[in-house]
């Protein structure tokens, strides 16, 4: 137990009402978790409002209310805090509640639209590989040293994320990596906590069924390198136009790293193969596991943050080279007939553009490269056209298929998307909703040596439809019915 005044320190507080003087058990947000002695905090989400719920919370136990306004029922014996804003309430209250574990670690964290989950995890992989417990918060995974546990968002709520730091603390880690979302941002997730250092990645179209335009998109993530204290980095990658704005307000030490400019880490693509790339980093060659121009990106990103943590730079290059790709990100297999079939998280029109620039840049186009592509449910609607214009455009065959189609109909998805497809690329553009269909069909189409790329899902083993998680695995699948067609 703790006592209710000292987890809300440094919450902006405009009216108590009752005692802060009493133990506190734990701290919800959802009133079915709260129990006897609990704290419930009402969030307004953008599906339900926590205010709704504060009888039931009390009901069931909970003896102290945080909301941004006082109920019309006050009940006796209850400590009602009236804060301005609850959600930057929380998170201050939960990193008070594990005693501040940010401020016991080297907390790094990345944003942008692509590349966080590559960067963080290669970050983890990198550091560990250096000889360090490190700890990871990604939207593939959460690791705390070896320890594994599953993620549900890329940026988890603030009582999780102070649960998963302090559990890092007691195991010893020493650096933890974690994805910075914008919704995490926007929703005050990451208040409270202490930051070494801040990375961009890039910036383009995504999420903006929850933000109302770019610019506040861009905004959001540039708030998160505003945040950062002066004894922390900010490493900006200046070649996206973005680059330069994330750094102007921030008081860390200002970091950046390129292909094409000027910057602090610089890189040159000197061979991009299917095995891998060879790299020259701030004057210095390096042979590389990892495939493509955006995965030059990240591995500067990488190498930028490692030599600011304190590792030798030479030492950062060698480890570079011993660096496995992430699951789901440019993940490939080579079947029994010559026909590669790769494997990509690539949900953007950005990051599918990026991944078949960068197959066509080591193909030799003496064969086919099929594309297998949807867009998710209740997400973006404004990005669908595009993606299926540029799969269509940059490939010699497409089919369009399901995503994670959540409470929309899949096939008015599609047809969504097939708005994108040029008059001119008709011919070679397929739709087929079942997506375990589209890939067979893409599998039975190939012939030795064709390419094909299954983009938008990656890591993810399930399909989403009518709210319901049914396992699909895209590598699995893919495997499989290139297994059964080569027998």
């Amino acid at each position: 137990m703790i006592i209710l005044k000292e987890i809300i320190y440094k919450v902006a507080i405009e009216a108590v009402k009752g005692s802060t003087d009493i133990a506190i058990d734990k701290i919800d947000f959802d009133s079915r978790n709260s129990g006897a002695n609990d704290v419930f905090v009402a969030i307004r989400g953008t599906i339900s409002n926590g205010h709704d719920y504060i009888e039931k919370a009390i009901a069931q136990g909970a003896i102290a209310i945080v909301c941004d306004e006082f109920p019309e029922t006050i009940t006796t014996g209850i400590t009602y805090i009236q804060v301005k804003d609850t959600n930057k309430a929380l998170a201050y209250m939960a990193a008070n509640y594990f005693d501040n574990p940010s401020q016991k670690l080297q907390l790094v964290g990345i944003t942008g639209t692509n590349g966080k989950t590559t960067v963080a995890s290669l970050l983890y992989q990198l550091f560990k590989k250096a000889g360090f417990k490190v700890g990871l918060l990604s939207t593939v995974k959460i690791l705390v040293d070896d320890k594994e546990y599953k993620a549900t968002h890329t940026t988890p709520d603030s009582i999780t994320i102070n649960h998963f730091l302090n559990e890092m603390v007691d195991n010893g880690v020493e650096y933890c990596f974690m994805e910075v979302s914008s919704h995490g941002i926007h929703q005050k997730r990451t208040e409270g906590l202490h930051f070494i250092g801040g990375v961009f990645t890039n910036l383009s179209h995504d999420h903006l069924d929850y933000h109302p335009t770019f610019a506040e998109y861009r905004d959001v993530k540039k708030s998160f390198f505003d945040n950062l204290p002066k004894t922390a980095f900010a490493l900006s990658n200046i070649d996206d136009k973005n680059g330069p704005v994330m750094l102007q307000n921030t008081a860390a030490k200002k970091l950046t790293y390129a292909l094409k400019s000027y910057a602090d880490y610089k890189a040159q693509i000197l061979e991009n193969q299917l095995s891998g790339l060879l790299l020259k980093i701030n004057g210095n060659e390096v042979w590389v596991k990892l495939i493509g121009t955006f995965n030059a990106y990240n591995l500067l990103a990488i190498y930028g943050t490692a030599v600011q943590l304190g590792l030798e730079s030479l030492e950062v290059l060698r480890l570079l080279s011993d660096l496995e790709s992430v699951s789901g990100r440019f993940q490939f297999i080579v079947s029994n007939a010559n026909i590669t079939a790769i494997v990509d998280y690539a949900h953007t029109p950005d990051a599918l553009e990026n991944v078949l620039k960068t197959i066509d840049a080591i193909r030799t186009k003496n064969e086919q490269l099929i594309t297998v592509v949807g867009c998710g449910g209740n997400r973006d609607k404004a990005k669908r056209p595009i993606m299926a214009s540029i799969a269509a455009e940059l490939s010699d065959k497409v089919i369009l298929t399901s995503d994670n189609p959540r409470n929309e109909d899949p096939e008015v998805i599609i047809q969504e998307m097939e708005q994108g497809v040029a008059a001119q690329n008709y011919k070679k553009s397929l739709s087929i909703t079942d997506r375990k269909q589209a890939i067979k069909t893409a599998c039975q189409l190939a012939q030795p040596n064709d390419i094909i790329l299954i983009a938008g899902k990656g890591h993810e083993a399930y399909q989403e439809i009518q709210g319901i998680r049914h396992h699909f695995d895209d590598m699995e699948t893919v495997k499989e019915i290139l297994e059964q067609l080569n027998k």
